[in-house]
């Protein structure tokens, strides 16, 4: 069974597409302790994010397909709120 992203991939995608961001920025926010939140290696591999240079700086920038998902998700949701594709909707 293929999966879609969880919610905090969705997340750590659309905080990296509001701007690339310094790979240090990105490591300093999203990092974590817990081996079971691979949060930031599940959007590399699912080909969300990828690593860059912007003025010679290693840097996070967001694909077309991270790009993609976030807008595919943001049409999703406004269906969802305006009553369609609504669970047990009429």
């Amino acid at each position: 069974m293929i999966h879609g992203p969880d919610a905090l991939v969705l997340d750590f995608v659309e905080w990296i597409a509001a701007g690339p961001r310094r790979y240090c920025d990105v490591m300093d926010a999203w990092k974590t302790s817990c081996p079971r939140l691979t949060i930031w290696e599940d959007a590399i591999d699912q080909g969300l994010v990828q690593r860059c240079r912007i003025d010679g700086e290693l840097s996070i920038e967001t694909t077309e397909a991270g790009r993609e998902l976030l807008a595919r998700t943001r049409m999703r949701v406004q269906r969802i709120q305006g009553g369609q594709d609504a669970p047990n909707a009429l």
